[in-house]
């Protein structure tokens, strides 16, 4: 078994990255799975990015039980000491913020200034995790009874697990990760295996910060090591986020071995546009919303819902073609491009079928993207912008998400009709209304069936310090990500209720 020495930056780790290897305890080893695979750049799959393979069943086994030993000690640390770690941790992403963010683009394929935003909002959670002290704080009552008090207190979970997708390979095991060990806990990160290399830099640069040896902990993997980590006993609590059919695999999985699940599933958002809406301004909006990170984000508007008579709605959707054809299909490092790849040649092929799906089902081609081709990057997973109309609720386009540069056109004559057709869909991650009335955004606030919502704001994605999470079949749990969800989550309460005898005070009032 090669190994590799704990980050303090020894000559091995300079002669081979850790990015794709596993970290069990205080060692950087390389897999022993039966699975490997090989990480591509997506604009250009002729470039391997690094070969991951698999941690066996056995190193599953050692890191819950390495991160389970780091526990007691970590758990005892005072909460302004882990702190520290969590600012020093904050400190090494800003010196480290050009490797990570091209990294995120190396092997997801968004685009450059993209990534810098996702990198962002991943510090915003870290200095909200940095916050932990005041986070932790319980709440007491005195004299509840004649000289009886209560008070609570929040304790970490124990072992912890993370299992992120590919979309955000730094965010979301940000979100995940910070506020676990600020807690107390001890993580394991299950990096997504189409994009493992960031998250597991992000490991690496946690361990740097002066984590004891085992509190972060990575295994590499797929579907087996994601089960086998979910069953350890060590592990007590389990944060997903992907499909609805994985996340409802996921949340019964972890239930049945009582654990404590969030599972973040799919989407399929809306976007409605009234006839008020001020188009100039709102047309970024929709564009990014739509064709941002080529569609490949949980918050991603896929259906657009043009609102008014037919000559309004087709001014809208004029408006909104003339403006795709202005984006730019390319390589994420290229400052030109507008519209980035697909992850790879597999995500690539699923939405080319569910383009060809959409046609044989009778909605009309406004753009057709699969034909636009990249100069210079013939192996590119590129998928130029898509915009079907006449899509109707029934048709798989306008029901399962696609996760691509792929758009609905649905029409609607009022608001109801609108606020209806966003209800039907199994999903709730999220809705955005574009419109000038107050009154039309509290109808719509009131009425639509989603956790996140957007007035004039085409991505609604919380703040670090506000939950993140959607209804229906885009969540199984209770509990969001970020904020005072992400701390409820990664904690339990006590609840302590004493009487000490002998603690009467005197009757007359005087000290």
């Amino acid at each position: 078994m090669s190994t590799i020495a704990a980050p303090g930056r020894s000559p091995a780790t300079s002669s081979r990255s850790a990015s794709s290897l596993n970290l069990i305890g205080e060692t950087w080893v390389e897999g022993r799975g039966n699975t490997s695979r090989d990480i591509y750049n997506p604009a250009d799959t002729a470039e391997m990015l690094a070969p991951v393979r698999e941690a066996a069943p056995e190193q599953v086994d050692e890191a819950c039980a390495a991160a389970a030993r780091a526990f007691p000690g970590w758990r005892a640390t005072p909460a302004p000491d882990r702190a520290h770690v969590l600012f020093k941790f904050r400190e090494l992403l800003e010196k480290d913020s050009s490797d990570v963010t091209h990294s995120i683009v190396r092997e997801n394929g968004k685009l450059l200034s993209e990534a810098r935003g996702e990198l962002r909002r991943g510090l915003d959670v870290v200095e909200f995790a940095c916050g932990i002290p005041s986070q932790l704080m319980g709440q007491t009552l005195t004299d509840i009874s004649r000289d009886v008090d209560s008070h609570t207190i929040r304790e970490p979970m124990g072992v912890v697990v993370g299992i992120p997708p590919f979309n955000f390979p730094a965010l979301i095991p940000l979100w995940m990760m910070s506020v676990a060990v600020a807690c107390g806990n001890t993580f394991l990160l299950k990096p997504a295996e189409k994009a493992p290399l960031t998250g597991t830099r992000l490991a690496e640069l946690f361990a740097d910060a002066g984590l004891p040896p085992g509190v972060v902990g990575v295994v590499q993997g797929s579907k087996e090591v994601s089960e086998r980590l979910i069953a350890n006993p060590h592990v007590q609590a389990v944060s997903f986020v992907g499909t609805s059919a994985v996340a409802e695999s996921v949340y019964s999985t972890a239930a049945a071995h009582g654990k404590r699940v969030q599972a973040h599933g799919g989407a399929k958002n809306h976007l409605i546009v009234l006839p008020d809406a001020d188009l100039e301004r709102s047309l970024p909006a929709l564009i990014g919303s739509c064709f941002g990170s080529a569609g490949q984000r949980c918050l991603a508007g896929s259906v657009l819902v043009v609102v008014g008579d037919p000559v309004r709605q087709d001014a809208v959707v004029d408006a909104f073609i003339r403006s795709v054809g202005e984006l730019k299909l390319g390589d994420g490092l290229d400052d030109t491009t507008t519209l980035c790849p697909v992850v790879n040649p597999k995500e690539e092929k699923r939405i080319r079928a569910a383009i060809e799906r959409g046609v044989e089902e009778g909605a009309r081609l406004l753009l057709d993207g699969r034909s636009q081709t990249v100069p210079h990057r013939p192996r590119g997973c590129f998928i130029g912008p898509t915009v079907f109309d006449d899509v109707t609720p029934e048709m798989s386009v306008g029901r399962e998400e696609i996760f691509g540069p792929v758009v609905s056109l649905m029409r609607a004559p009022d608001l109801d009709a609108a606020i209806t057709l966003a209800n039907r869909s199994r999903y709730g991650n999220t809705a955005s209304l574009f419109t000038q009335s107050g009154a039309a955004a509290r109808i719509f606030r009131e009425r639509i069936q989603a956790g996140m919502l957007g007035i004039n704001v085409g991505v609604p994605a919380p703040m670090g310090f506000f939950p993140f999470g959607g209804w229906k079949s885009s969540l199984y749990g209770d509990l969001s990500a970020q904020g005072a969800d992400a701390v409820a989550f990664y904690t339990r309460k006590k609840v302590i209720t004493g009487c000490w005898f002998g603690a009467e005070g005197p009757k007359d009032g005087s000290v």
